[in-house]
């Protein structure tokens, strides 16, 4: 079938960041553990290249544990210890040491200085070279059986046997399905990280406009998420709503995608927003309404939240009256908006769900119900919300298997 060696130490199946930080790290302590990366597709690292815009958004400058979990929906409790073992200084550390500075922006995300993730996809593969990790392309897994203490992995290319497996496919329902075959359970996956479809007059063709701090509620639920808004040209999205699509996926799957949410453009209550604008009519009293922006709102959006208000492109300040007022304080802290559907984060797709938490020993990311059977990244039910986090979970769980390995041998 290839020219490979077929009886292995170590399968990895995927050929992603965590697939490859896995491998690389067994390689670099155990030289002559014999170790293969199985890849479904022509080239592995996919999800790298397009990470950040393709730049890599190699993880985010959060130093504290107990504060880099609250940004981990699915995983936070289990991650907390391993994030103690290997986190975001670890990260840029071990890259580092391979030549390749990360810098941070404003927001906190870190990317290679060189702004690309080619960078990235290059250290991967030359230290997977240097280490001798067989890579196989072209390698769709079938089944897994267990044969005694051997793992028997069949592909469209022939049969591979190892003494351990690393599961790191990401979200894979194949995969999925094949670990449930062997008594794993697999919470259902549902889309995390998506941007809300919306069809309204006050976000209508203005497309573009960033609110820069707003609050976003799920009408009828618990969800709350605040930060930047994006009006987008199917919707709205930004950071905002991308942290409520991720710590709402199961609950808005439910809904089916459809359901009220309210924004809070501006931070006030409105109590105070009316006293504001009571202030703003005596203050530009001569002056009309439409024109004359308040709370440092985009003067786009801010027009389009003036009309809906049932205020004329003509009405000066003083002529308001109080309903007038308070329809334009409700619109300014509790705009209403329909959600009709979902689109999917740029081309960056996660998803909640994957192989129960219950079920992996988290100081060793071990199946605790097959023997040597591992896991890293986002096969398991774990995910975060952009900027970073999702890597930062890859590097830590591929790092702490390649640890609990070296070690049994």
């Amino acid at each position: 079938m290839t020219n490979f060696k077929t009886d292995l130490d170590i399968i990895i199946i995927g050929g992603g960041a965590a697939g490859f930080f896995a491998a690389i790290n067994i390689a670099e302590q155990n030289p002559n553990l014999s170790i293969a990366i199985l890849e479904r597709g022509k080239t592995g690292l996919q999800k790298v290249k397009i990470s950040g815009g393709g730049r890599c958004n190699v993880t985010h400058a959060e130093f504290t544990p107990s504060e880099l979990i609250e940004n981990y929906p699915r995983g936070k409790k289990e991650l907390l210890g391993p994030f103690h073992t290997f986190m975001t200084g670890d990260t840029i550390a071990w890259f580092e040491e391979r030549g390749i500075a990360l810098k941070i922006e404003e927001d906190g995300r870190m990317f290679p200085v060189s702004n690309s993730s080619q960078t990235i996809i290059d250290c991967f593969l030359n230290e997977a070279k240097k280490y001798n990790v067989e890579l196989l392309y072209n390698h769709s897994v079938k089944t897994v059986i267990i044969n005694k203490d051997k793992f028997i992995v069949k592909t469209n290319q022939g049969n591979l046997s190892a003494n351990k497996i690393i599961m790191a496919t990401g979200s894979n329902p194949k995969i999925w399905n094949l670990l449930s075959d062997l008594g794993h359970t697999i919470v259902t996956p549902v889309p995390s990280l998506f941007t809300f479809d919306i069809k309204d007059g006050r976000i209508k063709d203005i497309p573009g406009v960033v609110a820069k701090d707003v609050e976003v509620r799920v009408v009828d639920t618990d969800l709350i998420s605040e930060g930047p808004l994006l009006i987008t040209h199917v919707g709205i999205s930004a950071p905002s709503i991308l942290k409520l699509s991720a710590f709402g996926a199961v609950e808005l799957a439910k809904l089916n995608y459809n359901f009220k949410i309210s924004v809070n453009f501006i931070r006030y209550d409105i109590e105070s927003c009316v006293e504001y604008l009571k202030s703003a009519k005596q203050e530009y009293s001569k002056k009309t309404v439409l024109n004359s922006v308040q709370f440092d709102l985009p003067k786009r959006l801010w027009k389009k939240l003036v009309l809906a208000s049932n205020i004329q492109e003509t009405e000066r300040w003083a002529d308001l009256n109080k309903v007038q007022l308070e329809t334009l304080a409700n619109q300014l802290t509790n705009a209403v908006f329909q959600v009709i559907g979902k689109s999917t984060f740029k081309e960056e797709f996660v998803t909640a769900g994957g192989v129960d938490l219950k079920e992996i020993n988290f100081k060793t990311f071990e199946s605790k119900r097959i023997p040597n059977l591992y896991f890293a990244g986002e096969v398991m039910n774990v995910d975060a919300v952009t900027g970073g986090f999702n890597f930062q979970n890859a590097w830590t769980s591929a790092f702490i298997v390649s640890k609990a390995i070296s070690k049994s041998n």
